[in-house]
């Protein structure tokens, strides 16, 4: 639905584009439900830049800790790198071919001329020159006879010495406080742009050489200055933040005093975010009137109407998700393209075990993980993994030594493995 809204926006006039604000999202469910993945899988959708942060990381101002703005730059720095790898597979072809020719100069190294000395002092002939002495070159038969063994794949283990361009480290780290954390950011960058670029020499094979040469090449092509425009745009139009933890800055019922002073604190600085301001990034300022803000809580301790009215009408879309059923943990289980049966049939296949869980097997696991989540502390989805790994302990253990590679897991398997463990609600607290 936010989506459908953005998209229709676009269509609009400029005018009327200002004044249609996104429809922000408060989410409601307890832990484990599927909130973080619901915003996650709806940024991959769109393409959108999309950052998550915890309300509680952040303090009122005076306090100890992030400043909400960084927030903003966050997401500037994420639409960033998305752009920039977008720009980069743009220009992946090119840049591999500029690679295999510097690969070929270090096989067929091209002649060089050196000017006689007083011939440039004085304006000479260069007729003068006379050649460097060039080392002897690894495969003197010519650049077109390697470039044809490069393309068959035959010298890809050939190691090689190559010189790359050394990747400076950070100068300043990230400094806490208001002011100061985006200072750090623009006196790091300002101090790695007036040092010399740096050169090592490097022994690599001819694969890997292949990879440094193209990820160089690719960074010469493109326009940093552009690719951080067109961030800021993206960021502005179609940034996504995940605001995770929201209850926990809420402030219960009537209290005051304490730490509920620094729990409002935070809300009302988060509030100048979400309802639109311009917060200066290292790339420029950036709006965020038509930033999508999602926030999310379990609410159990506190209410949506304990937050402050005024953050409280900035999420005019409510939300509560349930706790999952027997039928949403076997989905869960099978039916993502990379689901969690999946994962561990990969893992086990690298020692070539063959593992086969049977449908009684997977509907038993489904219904384990209701019954223990209602025995103990619900923690939704995530129940799964730690079923899963009490399940195949001993078969990933003794793996390599297995004599046999194919293995069903049915229910009786899932039973003898898990049954005493959901049944004593004691080991539960420990063990799942």
């Amino acid at each position: 639905m936010p989506c459908g809204i953005r998209w229709r926006s676009r269509q609009l006039s400029e005018s009327m584009q200002e004044e249609v604000i996104p429809k922000n999202i408060l989410m409601i469910g307890s832990t484990g439900v599927g909130k973080t993945e619901i915003a996650r899988r709806l940024a991959k959708l769109v393409k959108a830049p999309f950052i998550k942060v915890e309300a509680t990381k952040f303090t009122e101002v005076g306090y100890v800790g992030r400043d909400v703005e960084s927030i903003v730059r966050d997401l500037a720095e994420t639409a960033v790198r998305m752009v920039r790898q977008h720009r980069i597979e743009e220009v992946q072809e090119k840049a591999a071919e500029m690679a295999e020719e510097r690969i070929l100069d270090v096989f067929v190294p091209e002649p060089k001329k050196s000017q006689n000395p007083l011939g440039r002092l004085f304006g000479g002939d260069t007729a003068e020159e006379a050649p460097e002495e060039q080392p002897e070159p690894k495969y003197p038969a010519g650049r077109e006879w390697v470039r044809k063994r490069l393309h068959n794949g035959e010298l890809e283990q050939e190691t090689i010495e190559i010189d790359i361009e050394e990747t400076g480290k950070p100068v300043v780290g990230m400094l806490a406080g208001s002011s100061l954390e985006g200072m750090g950011d623009n006196l790091q960058d300002m101090i790695g742009n007036l040092m010399p670029k740096r050169h090592k020499k490097r022994r690599v094979t001819v694969e890997q050489a292949r990879k440094l040469f193209a990820q160089e090449e690719a960074d010469k092509l493109i326009d940093m200055d552009a690719v951080a425009d067109e961030a800021i745009k993206v960021a502005e139009h179609s940034g996504i933040v995940f605001l995770d933890e929201i209850d926990k800055v809420a402030v219960k019922g009537e209290s005051s005093g304490g730490t509920d002073v620094s729990r409002e604190g935070v809300q009302r600085d988060i509030l100048p975010i979400v309802e639109g301001s311009t917060v200066m990034t290292k790339y420029g300022p950036l709006k965020t009137d038509h930033v999508l803000f999602i926030a999310a809580g379990a609410f159990h301790m506190a209410k949506p109407s304990d937050l402050i009215p005024e953050l409280q009408g900035r999420f005019p879309i409510r939300v509560e998700l349930k706790s999952l059923r027997k039928e949403d943990f076997e989905k869960i289980l099978t039916e993502p393209q990379n689901a969690l049966l999946k994962q561990y049939e990969a893992l086990l296949a690298t020692e070539g075990i063959e593992l086969n869980f049977q449908p009684d097997a997977i509907s038993r696991l489904a219904q384990l993980a209701c019954d223990v989540n209602e025995q103990a502390e619900d923690i939704g989805a995530r129940r799964l993994h730690t079923l899963l790994e009490k399940l195949l302990e001993q078969i990933s253990f003794n793996a390599p030594e297995l004599t046999e590679k194919t293995i069903t897991v049915d229910a009786a398997y899932v039973d003898k493995q898990l049954a005493d463990i959901v049944i004593n609600r004691d080991l539960t607290q420990f063990i799942l």
